[in-house]
């Protein structure tokens, strides 16, 4: 699923389950490795970890259509100027909220990097600040159902097990 604007791009893809036998538990059963290439004014870099289980996976391409039909609402930062973003997940690893609408239907969208998606000049900071390092990009409604059905069709392979 590629998510990008003229500045800033973030590429996720999930690539395999964390184990690839079925052991019968229902959270290692279901922990996809999500390989992400980002590109941001700041710079770029990569990162593969185990950060979402198959459901939560499936929360994202539903909150993109979501903020594409305009029925998310945008996210302040709270009286610290701390983000808490809308969608996020048991790993804090990526997660998303919407930084704010254009007059012309266009979304800013906030994809969160923290802990092992971190940019690496950020990395190691003990998690601090998670959810407070993101990635910005302005997206029209259908490029964001169109990364909806791209992620979906990667999911694909990775049902609950």
């Amino acid at each position: 699923m590629l998510l990008n604007d003229l500045t800033s791009s973030v590429d996720l893809r999930p690539v395999r389950y964390q184990f690839a036998t079925v052991g019968g538990d229902s959270y290692d059963d279901n922990w996809l490795v999500i390989d992400g290439q980002v590109m941001a004014p700041e710079g770029s870099w990569s990162f593969v970890d185990p950060c979402l289980l198959t459901g939560e996976a499936h929360q994202v391409s539903a909150w993109l259509r979501a903020v594409a039909a305009g029925s998310v609402t945008v996210t302040e930062p709270d009286a610290e100027g701390g983000l808490s973003p809308d969608t996020w997940f048991i790993e804090p690893v990526v997660a998303f909220s919407l930084a704010g609408r254009s007059e012309g239907g266009s979304a800013v969208i906030r994809v969160h990097l923290s802990l092992e998606a971190a940019p690496p000049w950020q990395q190691g900071d003990g998690g601090a600040d998670i959810h407070q390092y993101f990635v910005e990009i302005t997206m029209d409604a259908a490029a964001l159902r169109h990364a909806a059905d791209e992620w979906d069709l990667s999911l694909a392979s990775f049902p609950p097990r």
